[in-house]
């Protein structure tokens, strides 16, 4: 009876241990860095200190607003992001190790609406590093975890434009104080890509 007791037990511990392993494969990552012509500390406002607004910054996010009592960014901060006018495509958000001296914090998806990601698994580093006083380099360091998950290699290439287009509009909204929305976006990418090429 105690080996049919501990061959049971292995086995469970095995499955749990598979079914940890493959959890794990299952997560993707990528990261974007975009240098940004504006000081460090100017772009940290932005994305770092201005956490509930990241309506004005992210061209695919129509309203944010701090939730949870939350009153301002820093360690436990909690925001929604909308990304459709009835508020069925949104994410809320949490940050985490929040290191305003470095410039950097950990936001994490807690809830993710009808978007098909994993909120346990999916997160991102925002990070400022700066280059000299007149210039910076906007990290964005993503780990994400599809429900399901084979749609995870599908969605990369998707999520990482909306990355590169989230850090052209950072670089518009801290260089000119203008809300960046879908509407705008098309002509502000276009005259960043005019200007690129000079």
């Amino acid at each position: 009876m105690k080996n049919a007791i501990k061959l049971s037990l292995f086995f469970f511990l095995l499955i749990i241990t598979v079914n940890a392993v493959q959890a794990q494969k299952k997560v993707k990552k990528f990261v974007i860095t975009h240098v940004i012509h504006a000081p460090a500390d100017q772009v940290w406002a932005v994305v770092g200190e201005d956490y509930g607004a990241i309506a004005h910054s992210h061209p695919r996010v129509i309203s944010s607003n701090y939730v949870n009592g939350t009153l301002k960014a820093g360690e436990g901060a909690e925001r929604i992001c909308n990304f459709n006018k009835k508020g069925t495509r949104y994410l809320k958000e949490k940050q985490l190790d929040y290191d305003p001296d470095n410039y950097t914090f950990k936001n994490q998806v807690y809830q993710a609406g009808k978007f098909p990601v994993d909120s346990e698994y999916t997160y991102a580093i925002y990070k400022v590093e700066p280059i000299d006083d007149q210039s910076c380099r906007f990290v964005f360091d993503m780990t994400y975890r599809t429900k399901p998950a084979f749609m995870g290699g599908m969605m990369k290439k998707n999520f990482k434009k909306l990355i590169r287009d989230y850090a052209i509009a950072i670089e518009h909204h801290v260089k000119t104080g203008e809300s960046v929305t879908r509407e705008n976006f098309k002509a502000i990418k276009k005259a960043y890509k005019k200007r690129s090429a000079t």
